[in-house]
């Protein structure tokens, strides 16, 4: 099943502060996102329901094997996207909220290409 853009959105918030407090709660991901408790609990159902995520006894979130996968590539292509925005000289600020809309649109594909380019360049 393909995820919208917003999901993915909520994977990569997830696995972002996982990474940086061990642990994520709801709260942490609305504030994180700027949304309400509501659209992350909705959210959290959906992406439970795709097996992207799991709800824990203690309230805590939790990638699976397949929503860590998932919000990894999407983490990459967003620091990706962000890191050459800015040596463009692209405001930073700017350079975040334009690659996290690349990272949704770009094809797997376009993006190991651009990658291998970059690598090599």
């Amino acid at each position: 099943m393909a995820l919208t853009s917003a999901m993915e959105d909520y994977l990569e918030a997830v696995l972002m502060m996982q990474q940086r407090h061990g642990y994520v709660r709801c709260v942490d991901v609305a504030e994180h996102l700027g949304v309400k408790k509501p659209s992350v609990s909705r959210a959290v159902k959906e992406l439970s329901k795709s097996g992207h995520l799991v709800k824990n006894a203690d309230g805590t979130l939790s990638l699976t094997e397949t929503g860590l996968q998932l919000s990894e590539q999407i983490y990459e292509k967003h620091r990706f996207f962000t890191e050459r925005l800015i040596a463009a000289g692209v405001d930073p600020k700017i350079a975040e909220q334009d690659a996290c809309s690349i990272e949704h649109a770009v094809s797997a594909e376009s993006f190991q290409k651009l990658k291998k380019a970059f690598n090599e360049g």
